[in-house]
């Protein structure tokens, strides 16, 4: 920025002898700053002055044109380099957060945040700070060169120019800021828009109601166009007045100069330099303008990117995964207790239960009883209000249950598959090359599905599909149970993951299930009674949030 700055000094320092030559050579030829030039070249005519500072203007131009090229590269690579690294410490941070902040937090806001916000910010914030920055170290050059040429010209122009940059500022200030609310408001609902309606493709489908999410999705993408292209509009528009303003001004002088005894001849290099500054200077104020305005416009999103970066990041994020703690006897539950807000009812009352390692069990109750929290408790992404968990007696605290979670695996009843190959799917969050292809044949059998997966032509080689589309819902779940297989857990939890299928492809998943080693502990969520035959015990939880442990048998009783 600062040999930009210096160049264009240079450039516009190099018109003045130029024009000076061309209009009055025997007179610039007899400037005394012109002697040790004349003398170091040795030159004996004014003519012979033409062709030196010809090329020194020349060269003079192309020093400035190419410090503003690689002015403008650095400028925009640091600029998207700078919102890469937003981006990715954004995704980072929010992958690293706690379950229940995920819980209560709409994916969209997150969404946006990442991808269109941190656009935004490179756009918006980091490049017109850095052309700001440019444009003050160029204004403050170029000022300062033409106060050299003539003070008072220089002087009026940049006091004129200034309180009308500065009334505009006053002008737009409330409108930018009313924008910039509009923008970071609308363009998250865009995001909600686009997800709820593709989401639910099946049911938009078939209720016909495309019409709807296309209005919910016009009522948010209307005004914010509206409030995008106001705020171009009052970045652009100043330009134009402020460069029919500095066209008067050199005219005036031009008027006034020719006034005078010396003429028209001896104004002209004054006025070429005034007017190349004024070519120069004119758009360097238009552009600090213009970056503050895109600033103040999209500061409103600048603050939601910076409190996704200001994010928290736990302990263990730059640490490698922890050894499991020892896990040879009983998962215990002590006088848990749960609620998600201080203000509502608990979910989960005092509840008992002690799971004995390699065991089956079932729990049942009405939908909203708890038994999904219940299970988050065990897993480790929830903390109990009140009450411990054990393992083998060890209390599990924030610093240790990474360390239980190395033993747990999770089937889900609405299983996530990428949009990649079967065995991808299968090893979930593992890099391509670092996959196990004997540990994957392994769990595809444990969980009954290798024998269909090699009946396809590309086998594990095979596309599932967006959430796996192009598979039955019987074949997503052993999926599910080859996945959690794969991380060699020793507790399986299934949360309803067969409650969406018909009768006779359940019974074949919970075959899949109950043949699984004995040495896996098994917990199952379900609402069907008969999901659970093989389980060796029950806990049943009442719309109090109170559990009660039975037998199969007694429960069907």
């Amino acid at each position: 920025m600062i040999f930009g700055s210096l160049a264009e000094v240079i450039s516009l320092g190099a018109v003045l002898p130029f024009l000076g030559v061309l209009t009055s050579p025997k007179e610039f030829y007899q400037h005394p700053l012109m002697q040790p030039i004349i003398q170091f070249l040795q030159l004996t005519a004014p003519s012979q002055l033409l062709l030196p500072l010809t090329i020194t203007f020349i060269l003079a131009a192309l020093l400035a044109g190419i410090i503003r090229f690689t002015l403008l590269y650095t400028m925009t690579r640091l600029a998207f380099s700078a919102g890469a690294d937003i981006s990715i410490n954004i995704y980072r941070r929010t992958l690293y957060q706690e379950y229940s902040i995920h819980v209560g937090r709409n994916s969209s806001e997150v969404i946006n945040g990442i991808i269109s916000k941190t656009s935004i910010v490179i756009h918006n914030i980091i490049n017109p700070i850095l052309i700001l920055i440019s444009s003050m170290f160029l204004i403050i050059a170029i000022i300062s060169a033409l106060l050299t040429i003539n003070i008072q010209a220089t002087i009026i122009a940049f006091i004129g120019f200034g309180i009308l940059y500065w009334g505009v500022i006053r002008f737009t200030r409330q409108h930018l800021k009313k924008n910039s609310e509009c923008i970071a408001k609308q363009s998250t609902q865009m995001i909600k828009a686009l997800q709820e309606g593709l989401g639910g493709i099946r049911d938009v489908l078939i209720n016909g109601s495309q019409q709807f999410y296309c209005q919910l999705y016009r009522n948010a993408d209307m005004p914010l166009r509206r409030a995008q292209w106001n705020n171009i509009f009052i970045s652009g528009s100043p330009r134009f007045a402020m460069e029919a303003v500095g066209m008067t001004l050199i005219a005036y002088l031009a008027y006034t100069m020719s006034l005078k005894e010396e003429g028209l001849q001896t104004a002209i290099p004054v006025l070429g330099a005034l007017t190349l500054g004024s070519l120069r200077l004119l758009p360097a104020l238009h552009l600090s303008y213009s970056a503050y305005s895109n600033i103040k416009g999209s500061f409103s999103s600048f603050k939601d990117v910076l409190d996704l970066l200001d994010q928290p990041m736990p302990s263990f994020a730059k640490q490698p995964l922890p050894t499991p703690i020892n896990f040879k006897k009983h998962i215990n539950l002590k006088n848990i207790s749960f609620n998600y807000t201080a203000d509502k009812q608990g979910i989960l009352n005092k509840i008992n239960l002690k799971i004995i390692k390699g065991s089956r069990v079932g729990f049942v109750g009405k939908t909203g009883s708890g038994k999904s929290t219940l299970l988050d408790i065990i897993m480790g992404l929830l903390f109990p209000t009140e009450g411990i968990l054990f393992i083998d007696n060890q209390p599990i605290t924030v610093e240790n249950y990474r360390k239980w979670q190395m033993h747990v695996a999770h089937v889900p009843q609405n299983i996530y598959l990428a949009d990649s190959t079967i065995e991808e799917n299968i090893a979930f969050g593992i890099p391509k090359e670092e996959i196990d292809q004997k540990q994957i044949l392994k769990v595809a059998k444990q969980a009954h599905i290798a024998e269909l997966i090699d009946s396809w032509p590309d086998k594990y080689q095979t596309f599932v599909g967006e959430r796996g589309i192009r598979i039955s819902g019987g074949q997503r779940q052993r999926l599910g149970i080859a996945r959690a297989l794969y991380k060699q857990a020793d507790v399986l939890i299934f949360d309803e993951a067969t409650s969406a299928l018909d009768n006779e492809t359940e019974q074949a998943v919970m075959k899949a299930i109950q043949d699984l080693d004995r040495d896996l502990t098994i917990l199952i969520i379900a609402h069907r009674l008969t999901t659970l035959k093989g389980c060796d015990q029950i806990a049943k939880l009442d719309e109090n949030g109170i559990l009660h442990v039975e037998k199969y048998n007694e429960m069907i009783a």
